[in-house]
């Protein structure tokens, strides 16, 4: 046998089709499973592309003439080299049912344009910052609590995290835990970010959907802190459809009101979300 190595026979994972104008190729640099539903994967970053923490991109794959392109938070801050995304795996859907099997090598498409609702310029200055988020919701919350900027503002983050299975919270663990490490905010973090979980399916130590665990006011005595007060307190809102909707209207019962880039004020709800 003539040993030849290994590359020339491997699978060739190089795009099938132009990449489009207008658009970043970047390389998939690794990717994390957590569950058959779950993973994370990192990708080189454009050396022209500027975004706020909390932003959202549209990325797709070269994998045919007309890629599908879908509303990915990025999950890394605004300072990092790397784009961090956090996704969902859907059997049948257009993307991610591709998306799910990238490798390391493998290219990624990313729109140019950067924009979303969850940055702290929609918010009008407070003390304690909620990001409440279920399941891949996170997202935008993992850029945010890496970003200097939000412990300039805010002098408490709290992080809610809600899930159906245990499993899925290892993400938002292994952020909150790795934040005492981070070179650049570190120290800024120290006894200002808490980690509340809870599961909705598996059986936990805390179970209950958010708004329910709010509205018991379990998660204030949990935590043994102050109700939500509008007057010293902001929330950012990320997940599914449903909750979008049902932790709005409770912020909204206890007198906040939702803020944008042109009008800030004490809440923002992530509505482009994937997941």
């Amino acid at each position: 046998m003539s040993g030849l190595p290994a590359q020339s026979v491997a699978e060739d994972r190089s795009p099938k089709f132009p990449i489009p104008a207008n658009v970043y190729a970047e390389k998939i640099v690794s990717v994390t499973h957590y569950t058959d539903h779950l993973f994370s994967f990192r990708v080189t970053r454009p050396q022209s592309l500027r975004f706020r923490s909390g932003e959202f991109v549209m990325i797709g794959l070269p994998n045919a003439e007309k890629p599908v392109y879908r509303a990915y938070s990025i999950a890394s801050p605004s300072w990092d080299e790397e784009l961090e995304f956090f996704s969902i795996k859907v059997p049948d859907g257009p993307l991610t049912s591709e998306l799910q099997k990238i490798q390391p090598g493998d290219t990624l498409l990313l729109r140019q344009k950067t924009t979303g609702t969850l940055v702290l310029d929609a918010l009008t200055p407070g003390k304690r910052l909620f990001m409440i988020s279920t399941g891949t919701g996170i997202a935008p919350f993992a850029s945010l609590l890496r970003d200097p900027d939000t412990y300039e503002r805010y002098e408490q983050v709290i992080l809610t995290h809600t899930c159906r299975e245990v499993a899925e919270l290892k993400y938002g663990q292994e952020l909150v835990a790795d934040l005492a490490n981070d070179p650049l905010i570190g120290e800024l973090t120290h006894g200002r970010v808490t980690l509340y979980n809870s599961t909705t399916r598996e059986e936990s130590p805390r179970m209950g959907r958010i708004t329910a665990l709010i509205d018991s006011g379990k998660l204030y005595t949990d935590l043994g802190i102050a109700p939500l007060n509008p007057e010293t307190d902001r929330v950012m809102i990320c997940g599914s459809m449903h909750m979008l909707k049902d932790v709005k209207e409770l912020v909204e019962s206890r007198g906040f009101e939702e803020g944008s880039l042109n009008h800030p004020n004490t809440f923002v709800v992530e509505r482009a979300f994937v997941g």
